[in-house]
């Protein structure tokens, strides 16, 4: 009949078992600061997307107030060369006018 295994084949068993579970306890304790970690940088990388969103939000505010501002400067400066082409027409038309005596 078989006795089955010795004390000492039982305790052999038994440290490598208890080797085994403290590799594994140590593996995931490692697993479970990685998932913490790569959680937070989840998180960091969503507000960034979100701050990023905003920026690019205020940026379009912002060119088209530019666009604005360009625009009445060239608006001016037409409306300066419009009145100066027509203050130096008005002064040629009146020169010719009273070149012709009328």
């Amino acid at each position: 009949m078989d006795s089955g295994i010795s004390r000492e084949e039982h305790e052999e068993f038994r440290k490598r078992i208890d080797e085994t579970n403290k590799r594994q306890d140590k593996r995931i304790s490692e697993l479970e600061d990685s998932v913490k970690e790569i959680t937070a940088l989840t998180s960091s990388i969503e507000r960034l997307a979100v701050n990023m969103e905003s920026m690019v939000k205020e940026q379009e505010k912002q060119g088209k107030r530019l666009e604005i501002l360009e625009s009445r400067d060239g608006e001016m400066w037409r409306k300066v060369v419009g009145y100066a082409v027509t203050a130096v027409l008005g002064i040629l038309i009146g020169f010719v006018f009273t070149r012709l005596g009328m």
